[in-house]
């Protein structure tokens, strides 16, 4: 496809949605003359919405330290409180009582060949007036293990099961090692998870210049990326086995709530984990010796990057205080004048790991100006369908705690109650992100088709799709996405506070943020400040407006509707695509390892190794079996039908049974024996992956199961997740005419 004929298809694609957007005002759930009626409420909620009080909000809520447990956090929570008040919502704080430690002792030093004591902080900057504050927590990672131990190190790349089968080729063992990680490709959680999986007694993770440095542009505060200094602070609690408070898991952390002694926590590591600034990795990593790395193991730090073990030797001392602090969630309301029974939920956390501009501010500032808007339309005599509950988390950053503890405090209320939840967190400049329940992606669509982007002046949806078009890979891609007059949300995996929403009670979900041209490298330390949010997330906050835009209008319209905008087709859609994917996994992996096999047994790998290097041929492996996927299939046949008959308005139930099936259909998708080895995880098709941390596994019990090799396992998950979608396709029967 030539340049000239991609630029005007891509011309004519944006027009149309252009055409779109300027005449087809049709709103799933609406009847006409309630749609136009829509629209003009969002119109006057768009126009009580301001940038300025946006960034005014950010200032002030990021204008210093405020993580779970300190004063100024308590502080932050009362603020919060007081607007929504203020706003003419009832509102309330909700505390818990939740673990979260802190380091008392923190110790690297490199031993050998030569001396080297970490610096273990990140300097204040006469450019960032917030950098030099008190009350800062230091650079650590939560939920890491006491320890005091010293060995030889060894570097692990990016610390994933695929790097661990290199070492072993290359005949590196790291059982009584210390192991070094670059942050990256997976939630960090998981490398110090993989090192303990495989005998180290302790990690390291440092943030490669590669990655979030220099490597990619002008380094903080003259750029955007993180300088020599920088230390990405975070969890590594294991919150694929179960997020919130790892003392009182499926209960909430009230005073009077049983806990666990620590060490019976699942979620918890063994090992000292530690998280440092690539200054303090360099002589690390310099003082290495061993074999050289392969090609996509390199760095950008200036010298050959070896993978040990050998001379080097380094002492790593971590101890923390393991206390119970409180965790303040303020929830508000706005009652519903027909359905105050059934809850529209909004929320985005207001924990910071330092004083967090980006990472919550920028979203919860989003979700205040909603608030505000919202109560200024309640005072023009404005009152919703439904009920608003809108929520401010605390604890999010060491595990999703806030969130966590008030879903499963309230969980027997939230089954009957809970419509949908929206979530957002970090926000900047740049394209929409969805993700969530597939059943809502008709109306993320018809939300983004109606919200104009402050740059382009195109709407949302437009631009999203244009970014698509451009980023496919093949001129296959480029043609699909050119066709195609929608966009598709992500699933969800972890990472944010939809979590026990979605996962554990099957609450629909979405998920927003805007960015992808706010790139950087403050994540989650001193520099994540106004200072550098004004430069170089979001300046002026015009996408913070968008964001409310979006949030806004979705919770508006939900609330609001005659008939919930779910659109079930598009969530079978989506599940027979991952079923495709299944199979089309499981041909690909027989095919893969019939040819691997054959090339161990032929001494290819041998043969064609640089003997220098000695690496060893990969390990054989078992052949793929033939897997039935027959009960998937079939499950699948049945929800087509409903579907359609649910997409031809073959609907025979009154309005309020529809709606009540209709939000309560994604519990229909739960198992409630839960996921292998993860009971807490019970929907079959979207969990965060036991491996990947943050990103989404879909139908994850057959999935990881393949994945890994169990093959009975995946017979028996595949039977889990048929009957799920079974018990959907009978839920949705009940209201249908078929």
């Amino acid at each position: 496809m030539t340049t000239t004929y991609f630029t005007r298809l891509l011309a004519i694609s944006l027009c149309l949605s252009g055409a779109v957007t300027a005449q087809e005002k049709k709103l799933l759930g609406y009847p006409e003359n309630e749609a136009a009626q829509q629209l003009q409420l969002e119109d006057r909620f768009n126009k009580k919405l301001s940038s300025v009080h946006i960034g005014e909000t950010i200032r002030s809520l990021s204008s210093r330290p405020h993580h779970v447990g300190s004063a100024r956090g308590k502080a932050v929570a009362e603020d919060i409180l007081q607007r929504f008040k203020s706003y003419g919502w009832d509102a309330e704080i909700v505390t818990y009582q939740v673990l979260f430690p802190t380091p008392k002792e923190r110790v690297l030093e490199l031993t050998g060949p030569v001396s080297y004591k970490a610096v273990l902080k990140e300097p204040a900057l006469k450019e960032d007036a917030t950098s030099g504050q008190e009350g800062q927590l230091p650079t650590y990672n939560c939920w890491s293990a006491d320890g005091d131990v010293s060995g030889e190190l060894v570097f692990v790349n990016y610390g994933l099961p695929d790097d661990y089968e290199y070492l072993a080729r290359a005949g590196v063992d790291v059982r009584g090692k210390i192991v070094i990680a670059k942050y990256g490709r997976s939630w960090r959680g998981i490398k110090p998870k993989v090192a303990q999986e495989h005998g180290a007694i302790g990690c390291i993770i440092y943030s490669d210049p590669k990655d979030d440095g220099y490597y990619n542009g002008d380094v903080y505060p003259q750029g955007a990326f993180k300088n020599e200094y920088g230390v990405q602070r975070g969890s590594v609690m294991d919150m694929v086995i179960y997020p919130g408070d790892p003392l009182t898991p499926d209960i909430g952390a009230t005073a009077a709530a049983k806990r666990l002694d620590r060490q019976a926590a699942t979620n918890l590591l063994k090992i000292p984990v530690l998280p440092i600034s690539y200054h303090d990795a360099a002589p690390l990593l310099r003082a290495l010796d061993g074999p050289v790395v392969p090609e996509d193991w390199r760095g950008a730090l200036p010298f050959t990057y070896h993978i040990g073990p050998g001379k080097a030797k380094v002492h790593l001392k971590l101890s923390f205080d393991w206390q119970i602090r409180p965790c303040y969630d303020v929830i508000a309301k706005l009652k519903g004048r027909e359905l105050p029974d059934q809850w529209v939920i909004r929320g985005n956390h207001h924990d910071a790991w330092v004083n967090g501009a980006a990472d919550p501010i920028s979203g919860l500032a989003a979700l205040l100006e909603e608030a505000k808007a919202i109560g200024e339309l309640a005072r023009e005599g404005y009152k919703p369908r439904r009920t608003l509950v809108y929520c401010a988390w605390d604890a999010e950053e060491p595990g999703l705690l806030g969130s966590t503890e008030w879903v499963e405090d309230h969980a027997t209320e939230l089954r009957e109650k809970a419509v949908v939840y929206i979530n957002s967190d970090s926000n900047g400049r740049g394209f929409l992100y969805a993700s969530g329940s597939h059943a809502l992606e008709t109306l993320v669509n018809e939300v983004a088709r109606d919200i104009t982007d402050p740059q382009t002046q195109v709407s949302i949806l437009a631009r999203k799709q244009a970014a698509d078009m451009v980023r496919a890979t093949t001129p296959k891609l480029k043609k699909e996405k050119l066709a195609r007059q929608t966009i598709n949300i992500n699933a969800m995996g972890s990472g944010s506070d939809y979590s026990s929403f979605l996962q554990h009670l099957g609450v629909p979900s979405l998920d927003f943020g805007f960015g992808g041209e706010d790139a950087g490298g403050e994540y989650h330390s001193i520099y994540d400040s106004y200072d550098d949010y004004t430069r170089f997330k979001d300046p002026g906050f015009h996408y913070g407006v968008t964001l409310s835009q979006t949030a806004g209008h979705t919770a508006l319209r939900i609330a609001d509707a005659v008939t919930l905008p779910f659109d079930f087709r598009r969530l079978y859609e989506t599940a027979s695509g991952y079923v495709s994917e299944l199979t089309e996994l499981t041909a690909n992996m027989r095919e893969a390892t019939a040819i691997e096999n054959q090339l161990v047994k032929e001494r290819k790998y041998l043969l064609a190794a640089d003997t220098a290097k000695r690496l060893q041929p990969p390990a054989l492996k078992d052949p793929v079996p033939y897997i039935d996927f027959s009960p998937l299939q079939n499950a699948l046949i049945t929800l087509d039908t409903i579907t359609q008959a649910l997409t031809a308005g073959k609907i025979i139930a009154d309005k309020l049974q529809v709606n009540k099936a209709f939000y309560l259909a994604e519990q229909q998708l739960l198992n409630e024996k839960g996921l292998p080895s993860r009971p807490w995880y019970k929907h079959t098709l979207y969990a965060p992956g036991f491996y990947t941390g943050y990103g989404v596994k879909t139908i994850p019990g057959v999935r990881e199961a393949i994945e890994q090799r169990r093959w009975t396992e995946a017979t028996e998950q595949i039977q889990s997740a048929a009957a799920a979608l079974n018990r959907l396709a009978a839920h949705l029967r009940t209201i249908v005419n078929i």
